[in-house]
């Protein structure tokens, strides 16, 4: 997953150019293909220093250049978009695709938003409830009539493409806000915790109340789905060399925190390894962080960051391939989950 942050180089200090940006996560998405990961999920942001702010056009392009892989969103921020526009790019993406399509989303966050889209905190929860209930009723059926308070009524609207899979999973991502889980639950859907920026205590908090609420509203607690985040990956033979590795990664982190007055958690190397989600270490150590994860969360899915972040493009690939060869299989032995969109659909080798 990548929020295709566009920012000096943590190590070497060089900002890439944006095409170059663009071109490396088309080539990590192309590898992670190759190397058999399930899914690529490009975010949706805003503002500095994000140039995520389309990616239905990143994840096109994705889509003729892999084969398998599922594509998502993490996150789309319906609270900004007209829902109608968003179904005809999602609806378009999705046949592009195969049917691999699967979104994540979220009300956004950032002061950005109130300026580009005059969306602020009073009304994007009800934005963000709004455009995921018409953009739900307009991939279930050619014939939509509606009334809202954020856009225009429709009356017997057809809205093409139509697409490829007749009911797109769509995921509710969340932080820490109980607005997105309650509708996750009130429909049946799954959610996607961010679990990156502190300890796993409130992220399991919000989950469980995911799961009350799924029950409240009379899903079967079997059916209930649940993925999680990661705070960062570096994946070696030995945690010694793991911490090496990422030492300067999280030294750069720790002093863009404090250069741009963002709240330190965790304030030592040690202390992220420790306590934060993040995924560094031997494959035995990285996988027995996950199960420990997967006993307060109970998720299915995780995301790993997809940047870079200062390696080299060779060792950031080891990391992969050692994850994919190690840890993956262990992982899926010890938590079955249920088949992603690009599994059921028709994508081949």
């Amino acid at each position: 997953m990548t929020l295709i942050t566009h920012a000096p180089d943590p190590i070497t200090g060089v900002t890439p150019s944006t095409r170059g940006r663009f071109a490396e996560v088309i080539d990590i998405a192309e590898r992670a293909d190759d190397l058999g990961f399930d899914g690529f999920a490009v975010g949706e942001r805003h503002e500095d220093p994000f140039i995520s702010a389309a990616p239905p056009v990143i994840l096109s392009n994705l889509a003729a250049r892999t084969r398998n892989i599922a594509l998502f969103t993490a996150v789309t921020t319906l609270s900004l978009l007209d829902p109608v526009r968003a179904f005809e790019d999602y609806s378009t993406l999705d046949n592009l695709s195969d049917g691999r399509l699967e979104l994540i989303i979220g009300k956004g966050n950032g002061t950005a938003q109130a300026e580009l889209y005059h969306v602020t905190t009073d009304d994007q929860w009800d934005r963000n409830r709004e455009g995921y209930e018409l953009f739900r009723q307009l991939w279930a059926s050619d014939d939509v009539t509606w009334e809202g308070q954020f856009r225009p009524s429709l009356k017997h609207a057809k809205a093409l493409p139509r697409p490829l899979q007749p009911r797109l999973r769509i995921w509710h991502g969340s932080a820490t806000s109980k607005d997105s889980v309650e509708l996750a639950a009130r429909y049946g859907d799954p959610v996607f915790s961010a679990n990156v920026t502190n300890p796993v205590a409130p992220y399991a908090e919000l989950i469980a109340y995911y799961r009350e609420r799924w029950e409240h509203y009379g899903h079967d607690p079997a059916d209930a789905l649940v993925g999680a985040g990661t705070a960062g990956i570096q994946v070696s033979r030995t945690s010694q060399e793991a911490l090496a590795a990422f030492a300067p990664i999280y030294a750069a982190r720790l002093e863009l925190q404090r250069t741009r007055g963002i709240p330190i958690v965790f304030d030592t190397l040690e202390d992220f390894v420790e306590r934060s989600s993040a995924l560094i270490g031997s494959p035995e150590q990285v996988i027995d962080k996950v199960s420990r994860y997967h006993e307060q969360l109970g998720h299915e899915v995780i995301h790993l960051s997809a940047d870079r972040d200062g390696r080299s493009e060779s060792a950031f690939i080891d990391s992969l391939t050692l994850f994919q060869a190690e840890v993956a299989p262990e992982l899926r032995r010890r938590i079955p989950s249920r088949p992603l969109a690009s599994q059921l659909s028709g994508a081949t080798l």
